[in-house]
């Protein structure tokens, strides 16, 4: 077998196109997901504590800063040595609101799945007949 068909075994067969369209369909999910945190749930967030939740301008210089400059970006500009731990604080909170979220989607997932299952016939068993013909054909190959 060359190599050119060994090739086109591995990309065409089996589970690369499974993971082509897996990385495809996550890639859109992710963006969904990203648009409802930020577009629906962050707004309403924000709505309930009164104020914007974007804490990424909170920032401590660390040493001295003799122009007193209030702005991260200001002082990173600047030079100043600053621990911007706001920036780190709005991360955060969008990390766990997006694994809130996805939770939340899988949750409903697996319920719907559960019921769909739950609803589906049971696969009957083999009638005894069956069962037992079957078994004969099976000794009669292996004595023939």
């Amino acid at each position: 077998m060359s190599i050119i068909q060994e090739f086109r075994e591995f990309a065409v067969k089996g589970n690369v196109m499974d993971l082509a369209v897996g990385v495809i369909i996550g890639g859109a999910f992710g963006k969904i997901i990203d648009s409802m945190v930020k577009d629906i749930v962050m707004p309403l967030i924000s709505w309930i504590l009164g104020g914007d939740v974007d804490y990424s301008n909170w920032f401590l210089v660390l040493g001295d800063n003799p122009n007193n400059l209030t702005t991260l970006k200001a002082a990173q500009d600047a030079g100043l040595n600053v621990f911007a731990y706001g920036n780190f604080l709005t991360i955060l909170i969008n990390f766990l609101l997006l694994a809130w979220v996805v939770f939340w989607l899988v949750k409903i997932m697996n319920k719907m799945r559960r019921k769909q299952e739950a609803e589906a016939p049971a696969e009957e068993p083999t009638p005894e007949e069956i069962a037992l013909l079957r078994e004969i054909r099976d000794e009669l190959k292996r004595k023939g």
